[in-house]
């Protein structure tokens, strides 16, 4: 969220962050957002455990105030939760995660370990569409990071992040200029003008 919020300070991208919602009362990016004088909403998942899906009526809930904020596009930034349908209908093609691995490869938690494990030469981040299947939507633009032989989970995971505070708001300015285009699986990124 700081790289996105920096590039939209240094004129970078071309956005303007409505509302920064997390359902961690102590999670750093409230405390960045508010720190910059931008509206934050913790929102509570413990309320919503009598319902009879607990996750999709708190995604409900997260939507609604989306919604009533404005937001056009929903920014996954150090979300840990996994998304359900309810909130992904709520804005279809307008909702980007940022994943830790050459999409397709190594989806879902630890990627960077599972690239290791692996023996993997290269790895690297995404950017993609969210939809229903964990990490599985189209990908947006990625960039490849090289796997040294005395790499840890940390160094790795390290350089990787770095990629990433480049790559998420270049994807976004791209959205923000009306140059991608969705068929099927495939983005399209269209010239300028």
């Amino acid at each position: 969220m700081m790289a996105i919020l920096e590039a939209i300070r240094e004129g970078r991208l071309d956005a303007t962050v409505k509302v920064v919602v997390s359902n961690k009362i102590n999670a750093p990016g409230l405390m960045l957002a508010k720190g910059r004088g931008i509206q934050t909403i913790h929102l509570d998942p413990k309320p919503f455990s009598q319902e009879s899906n607990p996750r999709e009526a708190y995604d409900e809930s997260v939507g609604k105030v989306l919604k009533d904020h404005g937001v056009e596009c929903v920014v996954l930034a150090g979300y840990m939760r996994i998304v359900t349908p309810a909130l992904i209908r709520m804005f279809p093609s307008k909702m980007l995660n940022v994943h830790p691995s050459l999409l397709p490869a190594f989806p879902g938690l630890d990627a960077q370990k599972q690239a290791l494990t692996w023996g993997a030469k290269v790895s690297g981040c995404s950017v993609h569409f969210v939809t229903e299947g964990v990490d599985e939507g189209p990908i947006i633009c990625q960039k490849a990071v090289r796997i040294n032989e005395k790499d840890t989970v940390e160094t790795l995971s390290a350089r990787i992040l770095e990629q990433e505070h480049h790559l998420y708001p270049h994807a976004l300015q791209l959205i923000a200029q009306g140059r991608l285009q969705i068929e099927g699986r495939m983005v399209r990124i269209l010239q300028k003008g």
